[in-house]
């Protein structure tokens, strides 16, 4: 028997397999590669698809699965930390766009009604699109992603009460108020049950779950979880995608979440693609042809209407114009949700002819351009920032306090607040170290000056931020931010505005180390790498191997790893010049504790250079510091040891020294 769906199923992969491939070879985003296959195959280019209705319900899936992994990635607490961007950002945005769409299109000869309705299509954006983009580009968690999540989560929201007043607007509404009461009170109820589910209901329903330690069991309850949820939110008149997103959240604040998300990433990935192929089905290619720059105009006007609106809204919130312009970019599209509002609007005669076609050509192709407005969007938002604007503009509107930092010198600048910062910066407090911190969430800048932090709001990616900061005579730099394209951005600026700072970057994959050593930072420790060396040091633990043992073998790898990328190292007039041309050269310290054997003898006596082929070349003794010491130079408890040698060699030493005491 032939199933219809099947062969479609087979055409769309066939072709998708071959439009990514083309668009690998040639560095073009995934994305377009699927709206690419969808035009090819939909009913407006070879027809190659009979069961069309059947891929759109594919697609609802895949939006789905997309929406409740990004849920799941992000928690409850975050979610407040960006309630400022959902409602005043989100408000701001649907209110500018629509504002502008509403008074452009009236004074082109549309009634008001139609209008109306056309603003609310035009100022939904792309939850999907710019999601699987910014989650691909590991950016949902710097501030331009946070900002742009909260408006597209007010988005979403947004979009409910503009279908049920669409009927309003073409005269054949009913009882209007009788709808909306119905509408707060299941989505009251549906707020309830996500608040009882994440505490009570969930956590122990998954725990009995685990607890058989059956994978389809546990996938199962996964997949009713994301779907049973999705569903309550549709019936009560919401988004689909909203209620996966919620069911999402409910699962991250379990134990069990990244097990979750293991599970259903590979089906996320396959139904997703049936998305953006469906969005490619939609497109006209005859109409398209027939007045080609009629639609590519009112395409890059869209775009360019949608992303001022959206850096105004990011402007409000105090976001420095660099982060405004990179979620004006990003938010820039049309949306997926603006489709099932236009036929809302077809039914009820608000859009028809021409004017719905002309809606899905110009959005349709906003959605292709979208991949390659979010790429060029960091370069763009540099050209801007050439530009001869307000230093208040650049920085960010914000009532933050500014720490005053004339004085300072020798000290440590923390770039970034989160999770590294703070532990950054409680390990310097602790030391005596004198240390400023740069973060860019003007709650976060005000909450921690309040505690008696020394931080202050900026984009540490301008250089007036770093001037402030007193960057010239900082000592130690330490870059902790989440979003890849800043992080390069600062390390290019640090090394440019200092060439004497020791610059360390913190970065998420290995394959990022080698552009981040070229812009010149000193050292770069990516996450992934420093989590293996964690597992295994604790494996070895368990194993009942000396902590000595596993402290070299620690130095070894880091050095066996990290030695290809430091010959990259551009750094000037400092130790770590010589690096690429004194192989496995490393400079360390060591403190002289109570009780060492080594207290009261010379450094003649010990000579570390003949049994350890290690040279002190630095003493600190209460404060001050003694440069090349002689071989007579007694050792005192609570020195401070700075010596040179091979990574290996000096570890040897330490450990040798220690076991002595």
């Amino acid at each position: 028997m032939e199933i219809p769906l099947l062969n479609d199923i087979v055409i769309i992969f066939g072709m998708a397999i071959a439009a990514l491939f083309v668009c690998h070879r040639f560095h073009i985003p995934a994305l377009v590669g699927f709206l690419f296959t969808g035009i090819i195959v939909g009913p407006y280019g070879f027809q190659l698809i009979k069961a069309v209705h059947e891929v759109e319900i594919l697609a609802e899936v895949g939006i789905v699965l997309l929406l409740f992994t990004i849920g799941i990635e992000f928690s409850f607490k975050k979610l407040l930390r960006i309630r400022r961007a959902i409602l005043i950002g989100g408000s701001l945005q649907v209110l500018l766009t629509f504002g502008a769409t509403f008074f452009i299109t009236w004074k082109l000869g549309q009634s008001p009604g139609q209008a109306v309705f056309l603003g609310f299509l035009v100022a939904l954006s792309s939850t999907a699109i710019v999601l699987k983009l910014i989650q691909d580009r590991a950016e949902v968690d710097s501030p331009h992603g946070r900002t742009t999540l909260g408006i597209l989560i007010f988005q979403d929201i947004i979009i409910v009460p503009m279908i049920l007043v669409t009927p309003l607007l073409a005269g054949t509404a009913g009882n209007l108020e009788g709808a909306l009461f119905f509408l707060l009170a299941k989505g009251i109820g549906i707020i309830l049950l996500v608040i009882v589910s994440t505490k009570w209901i969930v956590p122990r329903v998954l725990y009995h779950v685990a607890r058989t330690r059956n994978q389809e069991l546990f996938l199962l309850s996964i997949v009713v979880i994301c779907f049973g949820v999705a569903w309550l939110t549709s019936k009560a008149g919401l988004s689909l995608a909203l209620g996966a997103f919620l069911a999402g959240l409910i699962i991250s604040e379990s134990k069990y979440s990244h097990r979750a998300l293991g599970n259903i990433l590979p089906f996320r990935d396959v139904f997703t693609s049936f998305f953006f192929v469906s969005i490619g089905m939609l497109l006209d290619v005859d109409f398209l042809l027939e007045q080609p720059w009629t639609i590519f105009l009112i395409t890059a006007g869209v775009l360019i209407l949608k992303a001022v609106a959206a850096c105004i809204a990011a402007l409000c919130l105090g976001r420095p114009l660099r982060t405004a312009i990179l979620t004006g970019l990003a938010l820039s599209q049309v949306g997926e949700f603006s489709f099932i509002l236009s036929r809302t609007g077809v039914e009820h005669g608000l859009l028809g002819g021409n004017t719905y076609q002309m809606f899905l050509a110009f959005s349709v192709l906003s959605m292709a351009a979208t991949p390659f407005l979010i790429i060029l969007s960091p370069r763009m938002a540099d050209w801007v920032l050439k530009l001869p604007l307000p230093a208040r503009l650049i920085g960010g509107f914000h009532p933050a306090v500014e720490i005053p930092t004339e004085k300072i010198k020798d000290h440590l600048i923390i770039i970034g607040f989160g999770v590294n910062g703070r532990n950054v910066a409680h390990a310097a407090r602790l030391s005596g170290i004198p240390y400023l911190i740069l973060e860019m969430n003007p709650q976060t800048v005000r909450k921690e000056q309040a505690r008696g932090e020394p931080i202050s709001y900026g984009d540490s990616t301008q250089a007036i931020v770093l001037e402030h900061a007193n960057i010239k005579e900082a000592r130690i730099v330490v870059a902790a931010i989440n979003d890849p394209a800043s992080t390069r951005r600062v390390t290019e600026l640090v090394r440019r505005l200092n060439p004497q700072v020791h610059l360390i970057v913190r970065s998420r994959y290995l394959e990022e180390m080698k552009s981040l050593y070229h812009l010149g930072a000193n050292e770069v420790i990516p996450e992934e790498f420093e989590t293996s060396i964690e597992i295994f040091t604790r494996v070895l633990t368990k194993y009942l191997i000396p902590r000595d043992k596993i402290e070299t073998l620690v130095t070894e790898i880091r050095a066996d790893s990290y030695e290809m990328f430091r010959n990259l190292s551009r750094t000037s007039a400092a130790f770590s010049d010589l690096k690429p041309y004194l192989q496995d050269v490393d400079i360390s310290t060591f403190r002289i504790t109570q009780g060492s054997p080594c207290i009261g003898k010379t450094l003649a006596e010990i000579d570390l250079r003949k049994h350890y082929e290690v040279s002190v070349v630095a003493i600190q003794r209460n404060g001050d510091t003694l440069s090349n010491p002689g071989g007579q130079t007694p050792l005192h408890a609570e020195d401070v040891l700075f010596v040179l040698g091979s990574t290996q060699k000096i570890a040897e030493a330490i450990n040798a020294l220690v076991a002595e005491g």
